[in-house]
C-alpha cells in the first residue's frame, strides 16, 4: 500500500472519529493500556531485536537510550495512556457564546484537528504517546517512526489498532508507516489534501528538515539546547543537585542541560567544584578561555559548541558577568526550550523569568520537569519551541482546533 493510500485511510477513519463518543475513546484506552501490559514480553522481544541492529549500525550508546523499553519503562507508558483516558474530554467544549449584531447567536467549540502526521525518530514511547493523544482527540494519526525501532514501535502500533477493532472502531484511526524511503518520506511531507498537520519529534536535523520541506503545517518541536545558569546568590548545594539532575538523569533527551551558565564571582568556588564532580561523573566539558584558565582540564569551546544539542555525556560551560548576560546568551544559543536559574535573588529571579522567551523557564528546579506527564498532561504530543498554535509540552487541548457554529432565525445580510 502506498503512503497516498494510507494517508486518505487516515482521512476516512478521522470523519468517523469526530462523532465518536468519548466513552467509547476512553474504553479503547483502557484497552490499548491493558493490552501493553499483558503483551509486554512481545515488546521487549521485538525491542531487543531493535537494539541489536541499532548497535550494529553503530548508533551510540546515548542514543540506543532513547530506544530501550524495560518493565518498568512500559508500565509507564501504560500508566500515561490511563491518565489520558481519564482527562476530560477536549473535544466539544463550549469556548464562547454570543449573540452578534446580526442578531444570529454564535458559539465556538473545540473541535478535531482531522489527521495529525508525527514524524520521529528512536523513541518508541512516542508511538503510544502520540496515538493515545490523536485518538483521544478524536483525530486520525499516521506515524513515522525512525528505522531503528521500527519492531518495537509495530509492536506498539499493532496493540492499539486491536484495541481500536475490539471496540468497534476503525483500526485505520492509527497507521504505522512501513519503513518508507526517504523519497517516500518526502511524499508523506506532502500530502496535504489527507493530513492536517504535521509534527517532527527528534533531532534538530529531523525539524529543520521537515520544516523546510513539508508542505502541509508544522509545529516545531524538540529540539533543546537547555541552560542552567547559576547566580551568584545561588546555595551550592542546591544547585549541585539540579545540575546533576539536569544533566545525567537522561541526557539523550530534549529537556537535558546542554549549557551550564556561572556567574563569575563563583570562578574560584563553584566553579571547581562542579567541574570536578561532573568529570567524576564521566561528563566532558567544553568551556569558555576564562574558565579553562581555572580548571585546566576543561576542554576549549568554540562557536560552534553553543549551538549543539548533544544528547550525551558532553556539555558546554562559560562565566558570565550577571544575569543579563546570561539571558543575553541564551536568546543568542538556545532553542526556547527550557532554561533555569538558580539563585537566592528574587529580583534576579525575576529578570531572567520575564526576559528569557522559552515555552518553560525555572527557577531553582531543573529542566528535566518539561514533560507533559510532569505538568499532568498525561502523554505528551512533543514539546513545541514555537508560539503557534501551541508552545511547550502540548497536551489534548493543544490538539485541538475549533469551530463557529452559528444559530439564526432567518437573518441575511
Amino acid at each position: 500500500m502506498n503512503i497516498y493510500e494510507q494517508t486518505h485511510r487516515a482521512r476516512t477513519a478521522s470523519r468517523s472519529l469526530r462523532t465518536l463518543p468519548v466513552e467509547t475513546r476512553n474504553s479503547v484506552l483502557h484497552a490499548f493500556a491493558d493490552l501493553l501490559e499483558a503483551r509486554q514480553d512481545d515488546i521487549l522481544e521485538a525491542n531487543r531485536l531493535d537494539i541489536a541492529n541499532a548497535r550494529e549500525m553503530g548508533i551510540k550508546e546515548a542514543m540506543i537510550d532513547r530506544l530501550v523499553l524495560t518493565e518498568k519503562r512500559i508500565a509507564g507508558i501504560a500508566e500515561g495512556v490511563r491518565q489520558v483516558a481519564a482527562l476530560p474530554d477536549p473535544v466539544g467544549r463550549l469556548l464562547e457564546e454570543r449573540v452578534i449584531a446580526s442578531g444570529i447567536c454564535l458559539k465556538k467549540f473545540s473541535a478535531p484537528i482531522g489527521v495529525i502526521g508525527i514524524i520521529y525518530e528512536s523513541r518508541p514511547n512516542v508511538t503510544a504517546d502520540c496515538a493515545a493523544l490523536c485518538f483521544k482527540a478524536a483525530s486520525a494519526c499516521v506515524l513515522k517512526g525512525g528505522k531503528e525501532a521500527y519492531l518495537s514501535s509495530k509492536a506498539i502500533s499493532d496493540l492499539m489498532r486491536e484495541a481500536l477493532q475490539a471496540n468497534g472502531v476503525t483500526p485505520d484511526a492509527v497507521i504505522l508507516l512501513e519503513k518508507p524511503t526517504r523519497e517516500e518520506t518526502a511524499v508523506f511531507m506532502s500530502c496535504r489534501q489527507d493530513v492536517d498537520l504535521l509534527i517532527p519529534r527528534g533531532s534538530k536535523n529531523l525539524i529543520n528538515a521537515v520544516v523546510t520541506q513539508a508542505s502541509i503545517p508544522v509545529i516545531e518541536t524538540g529540539a533543546g539546547v537547555c541552560h542552567t545558569y547559576v547566580d551568584e546568590s545561588a546555595d551550592f548545594d542546591m544547585a549541585e543537585k539540579i545540575i546533576l539532575n539536569a544533566k545525567l538523569s537522561r541526557p539523550s533527551v530534549c529537556n537535558a542541560m546542554e549549557t551550564l551558565l556561572i556567574h563569575e564571582n563563583l570562578k574560584n568556588t563553584f566553579l571547581p567544584r562542579i567541574a570536578r564532580i561532573l568529570a567524576e561523573k564521566g561528563v566532558t566539558i567544553y568551556a569558555d578561555e576564562e574558565a579553562c584558565g581555572i580548571v585546566p582540564d576543561l576542554k576549549a569551546a568554540d562557536e560552534n559548541s553553543w549551538h549543539t544539542e548533544y544528547n550525551d555525556l558532553i556539555m558546554n560551560l562559560k562565566l558570565v558577568h550577571d544575569t543579563q548576560e546570561a539571558i543575553d546568551h541564551i536568546e543568542t544559543y538556545g532553542t526556547h526550550h527550557s532554561d533555569a536559574i538558580i539563585t537566592a535573588d528574587t529580583a534576579n529571579a525575576e529578570l531572567f523569568m520575564n526576559n528569557v522567551d522559552s515555552a518553560c523557564v525555572y527557577h531553582n528546579a531543573s529542566t528535566r520537569f518539561t514533560d507533559g506527564f510532569e505538568f499532568g498532561l498525561g502523554a505528551e504530543i512533543g514539546i513545541s519551541t514555537q508560539k503557534l498554535h501551541a508552545r511547550g509540552p502540548m497536551g489534548l487541548n493543544e490538539l485541538t482546533t475549533y469551530t463557529y457554529r452559528l444559530y439564526g432565525k432567518g437573518e441575511t445580510r
